[in-house]
């Protein structure tokens, strides 16, 4: 899972502050770099099979697929899915901890 800084660097005039955005701008290449590869191959499939229910799951093979958007809403779709990330790694270190506690309680 690679992380492309540069997705932000063109601003348009019609774009809304956004924090999050101005926060990822200002992030090292190989911080965002990190965070990204640090996702289980179990966050990643969950985010893959979000992000083809959203765009659409045609076989490619039989398909000549093309999708055009504007900025705005592909930006969107890329804040789901980091947001989507974020959701699923918490719960992932939730599902660890809970797991962790009984496993204790059963040596007791």
């Amino acid at each position: 899972m690679v992380f492309d800084s540069n997705f932000f660097q063109r601003e348009s005039e019609t774009t809304v502050k956004n924090t999050l955005v101005e926060y990822l701008q200002k992030q090292h290449p190989d911080t965002l770099e990190r965070i990204a590869q640090s996702a289980t191959p179990e966050v990643r499939e969950i985010i893959t099979h979000n992000v083809q229910g959203l765009l659409g799951s045609l076989p490619s093979e039989a398909f000549n697929i093309q999708i055009v958007t504007d900025r705005q809403n592909l930006a969107n779709l890329l804040a789901s899915a980091m947001m989507t990330g974020y959701f699923l790694c918490q719960m992932e270190k939730r599902k660890d901890l809970d797991e962790s506690i009984a496993d204790t309680d059963s040596l007791f």
